[in-house]
Order: structure tokens, then C-alpha cells, then sequence
């Protein structure tokens, strides 16, 4: 197995949705692992093209309940991919998703809402 490092950063919750019991958020995803592969001699970081990322393996990522996500394309791919002379990988991305959050307005206008974001990886 491999482990990933993993963290995130909320850039902004665009819109709720009482109607539609979901919200969109746009999200800073990046994710850490260490592939032996792509071990190199230096002492300095390489950073690649984010079309390059389909020549890699990257976890499969997904976000729970996410109605549609997006990622970020102008004026390129907003990828980040950063390679180590370890073999360490640096994966960011920034998304765009609009997740369903089951609301319970019985007590509007005094009610209190708790919406969750959720990432998974799918084990194969």
C-alpha cells in the first residue's frame, strides 16, 4: 500500500442552497506520496507540466456526495505536479464542487445546519 499525505484548503463557499440541500465550495486539494520510481540524482525539486499527469499514477480521489465538480482550466489546468529527488510527489489541484448536505429546516429561521466535505480513495 501506499500512503498519502493528504490536505486541504477552502478558498471559498460560493453558494447554499436550501432548494436544492447542497452547497458549492472551491477547494485547494493537495496529496503527498512517495513512488521509489521516480527516484533521481540532485538536490533540487522538479516541477512538471500538469498535462503531464496522465503519464503518472495519482490516487483516485474522489469527493463524497458531490453532486458535479470541475477543476480549474484557465488558462491552463490548475495542476501542480512537483517531483522530489526521493521520490516524493506533490499533487495539488484546485476544484470546484457542489456537494449534497441534507438540511433540516423544521426550526427556520433558528435552525443550525452541518455540512460536511468528504474525500475518499477507492481501494482496488
Amino acid at each position: 500500500p501506499v500512503s498519502i499525505g493528504m490536505s486541504m484548503d477552502i478558498a471559498s463557499i460560493d453558494t447554499i442552497s436550501e432548494i436544492n440541500m447542497d452547497y458549492t465550495a472551491t477547494i485547494f486539494l493537495r496529496q503527498r506520496w512517495t513512488d521509489e520510481r521516480l527516484c533521481f540524482d540532485g538536490n533540487k525539486s522538479l516541477s512538471l507540466d500538469g498535462r503531464l499527469v496522465e503519464m503518472l499514477w495519482v490516487p483516485d480521489t474522489f469527493i463524497v456526495d458531490s453532486k458535479r465538480s470541475f477543476l480549474h482550466d484557465v488558462t491552463v489546468e490548475n495542476r501542480l505536479i512537483r517531483i522530489y529527488p526521493n521520490g516524493t510527489v506533490l499533487y495539488a489541484i484546485r476544484v470546484t464542487t457542489t456537494v449534497s448536505c441534507s438540511m433540516d429546516l423544521t426550526k427556520y429561521p433558528m435552525d443550525k445546519q452541518t455540512c460536511t466535505l468528504q474525500l475518499e480513495s477507492c481501494k482496488t
